[in-house]
């Protein structure tokens, strides 16, 4: 299927590792240009080696000083969509949480996001098309364990994304979700080291179990993930906003998983 992206604008958070990077790297193969967003310059200019229709920004997308450079690096042209992603809060179960860590993750997982999509969304609107995809977790579906800031944050984002895409729906702009179950990112790394400390066993027994838990028995790809989130950036999926759509191997038990 041809999708129809060349010589478009995207925009990439966390560009560097895991979601972000396989998406960014199908865009360029799409012959795409992106403008891709991430904490450490060394690893964004190593991206940027890639191609030369690769722009960089670097920062945490929490900080309003990046969202201003990053309006600024737009400028006048037309940005066709943004892939919002970020690394999430740490990992730890309800009980260790202090309201401080609460604090934070409101930051790092929620108030950006509604900054980012509120800066772009007119010149989106006022264009009549756009694609803003949100990449969040399984957890939007069903609870992962020691992820409890996760957790509820990112419920409250879908809350939000799907009360937008209802109010802007004629707009030609769409607004989607999806939610990783298990995949090889580091992010997984971190999950998996501190389940192995918290219950004292290797992390390849942990490793294995979080396999065993998907009805496919295995760890995700994220360029298999990649492939999805590109066809949603695409003209074709025009039809389809406010969803939240889980990407898990079959993790999800419930029948509106």
């Amino acid at each position: 299927m041809k999708l129809h992206l060349d010589d478009t604008l995207f925009l990439v958070g966390g560009a560097t590792s895991g979601f972000g990077k396989a998406i960014t790297e199908q865009l360029i193969t799409e012959n795409s240009r992106v403008i891709a967003v991430a904490r450490t310059e060394a690893k964004l200019l190593a991206l940027q080696k890639f191609s030369d229709r690769i722009e960089i920004v670097v920062g945490d997308l929490s900080e309003e000083s990046v969202l201003e450079r990053i309006i600024l690096k737009i400028g006048n042209r037309v940005l066709t969509g943004a892939v919002i992603n970020s690394g999430g809060p740490p990992a730890m179960p309800a009980m260790e949480t202090k309201l401080s860590d609460w604090d934070e993750a409101y930051k790092t997982v929620l108030r950006w996001k509604i900054a980012l999509t509120q800066a772009l969304l007119p010149k989106m609107m006022a264009n009549g098309y756009g694609r803003l995809l949100y990449i969040e977790s399984v957890s939007t579906k069903q609870p992962v364990a020691n992820l409890v800031l996760s957790n509820a944050m990112r419920l409250a984002v879908t809350g939000y994304v799907k009360t937008l895409s209802q109010e802007i729906g004629s707009s030609g702009v769409t607004l989607n979700i999806l939610g990783p179950g298990y995949h090889a990112t580091p992010r997984m790394e971190t999950l998996f080291a501190k389940n192995s400390a918290i219950k004292g066993i290797p992390e390849t027994e942990i490793r294995e179990a979080f396999s065993q838990q998907t009805a496919v028995k295995k760890i995700g790809n994220p360029e298999d993930f990649a492939s999805l989130a590109l066809w949603l950036l695409s003209s074709h999926s025009s039809y389809i906003t406010g969803q939240t759509i889980t990407v898990d191997g079959g993790l999800v038990k419930g029948i509106m998983g």
